[in-house]
């Protein structure tokens, strides 16, 4: 193996050393990221290692070049924007409601709670984007109910951590924009290649639970005690819905037919949400305060990690790590497909100790480029990438799903009932992989309809 080779596999097992010593990724990122460049700058000045422009301090000058070319990125306006959306359609009282009405309406049926649950859970996808506020939004208005039903701890656990995750991968979602960034592809192609697979994976979770509410029927029983459907229980559900439907179709839909950009979309969508809050009488100065110190905040942190992983991609870069993970995957004795299905089931494990953001803005520009050189095509890659990556939200120890339920669940829900109850949907979520990855047309499919 020679010098580089062995730099690039000394500065990723670093990492995830120092990852699991408790250092925040971004500082875990930037620090192991200036420990190599003074390796490989002493090696290059002792020892004569072959490590590129490595062989002084330029490399510095580089980092600061790249957070430039990050700071001034137009597409990465959309991201506090989003964040901003999401965060204020939570207080805006418009989940509420949805609950309320849902609940009457589908309640009375096996496993209607949890039905009414995946569908608000999409709705929220579609108009928030933002896991942490679905899952702990959903939790608070739906899992007391349940569990107050009759449903078991661990299947309401499960439905209300997956029906909140959806929001990573259904438009308008952060994660596809900072890929889009990371792959310089268009967001608005990712928009619309993750929609279908959103949707689908949504009513896996639909057909699971009405049929494992009917196989098992203590899993799930039918509430007693509900009012009637009348006609207007039926007109006040779809009042309910109109909300979030004309706020996903400003967004969504002024960028599917190419009306506005996604940083554009993204303002109006902040914007959407802001009124909505105001009509419902919510809004105030103490929540616009709030709303905007929660969104700094969430800014800041994703930004911290995006500069960490640009000088962690530029050493690795330089030290000829694209190169490096080129050679390893094209020499597997997989075949075309099988090499997609290795790096899959890599960032699936990686999954189980690493956030979806560290794994997309390290190991998704090592491998696609692969990917794309295998023959496939990019946009279905990233986004079967991106479906993959929605089961590091449900996978301990480090799902973060799980931990925003277990913060907020009622005490005699535990970790254990939490832990097995995503243990079907997590299934759901691999059976969507396999359904994305022999059907390329469920994501390719809406981009060509619009192109």
């Amino acid at each position: 193996m020679e010098t580089n080779e062995i730099l690039v596999f000394a500065m990723l097992v670093s990492f995830i050393a120092v990852l699991f010593t408790g250092v925040p990724v971004a500082w875990a990122l930037a620090g192991v990221s200036i420990a190599f460049s003074f390796i490989a700058v002493y090696g290059s000045n002792w020892f004569g290692w072959d490590t590129f422009f490595l062989n002084d301090f330029r490399i510095f000058g580089v980092f600061v070049q790249r957070f430039w070319g990050q700071m001034s990125n137009w597409i990465l306006v959309a991201l506090p924007m989003f964040i901003f959306m999401g965060l204020m359609l939570e207080r805006s009282g418009v989940t509420e409601k949805l609950m309320q009405n849902f609940v009457k309406l589908f309640g009375r049926f096996r496993g209607g709670l949890a039905l009414a649950v995946v569908l608000i859970g999409i709705l929220l996808a579609a108009s928030t984007g933002i896991v942490g506020a679905s899952v702990v939004l959903l939790a608070l208005l739906s899992l007391p109910i349940m569990i107050q039903h009759g449903y078991n701890k661990g299947f309401a656990a499960g439905v209300v951590c997956s029906a909140g995750t959806l929001g990573i991968l259904i438009p308008p979602s952060i994660m596809l924009i900072i890929m889009a960034d990371q792959m310089s592809v268009s967001v608005g192609n990712l928009f619309m290649g993750a929609l279908l697979p959103g949707l689908l994976l949504g009513c896996l979770y639909i057909v699971f639970i009405i049929g494992a509410a009917f196989l098992f029927r203590g899993l799930a029983p039918a509430p007693k005690n509900l009012p009637p459907v009348t006609g207007r229980l039926v007109f006040d559900t779809l009042l309910a819905v109109v909300p979030p439907l004309l706020l996903i179709m400003a967004v969504l839909g002024s960028i599917f037919f190419g009306i506005a950009t996604p940083t554009e979309a993204s303002g109006v969508g902040a914007f959407g949400a802001t009124l909505l809050a105001a009509l419902n009488g919510r809004l105030n100065w103490s929540v616009l305060k709030d709303v905007g110190m929660k969104t700094t905040l969430t800014t800041a942190f994703i930004f911290g990690i995006f500069l960490g992983a640009t000088m962690f991609a530029v050493v690795m870069r330089q030290l000829g790590g694209d190169q490096f993970i080129t050679d390893q995957l094209r020499a597997l004795p997989f075949g075309p497909s099988g090499v997609v299905l290795t790096i899959l089931f890599i960032a699936f494990m990686a999954g189980f100790f690493l956030d979806w953001l560290e794994i997309s803005l390290i190991m998704l520009p090592l491998v696609a480029p692969v990917v794309v050189l295998l023959g496939f095509d990019q946009i279905w890659f990233i986004v079967l990438f991106a479906v993959v990556l929605q089961t590091s939200f449900l996978t301990p120890p480090v799902g973060f799903s799980l931990f925003y339920l277990r913060g907020v669940a009622p005490p005699e829900v535990t970790i254990r009932n939490i832990y097995l109850g995503v243990l079907p949907f997590v299934g759901l979520q691999m059976l969507a992989v396999l359904l994305v990855f022999m059907f390329p047309q469920i994501v390719l499919w809406l981009p060509s309809q619009m192109l």
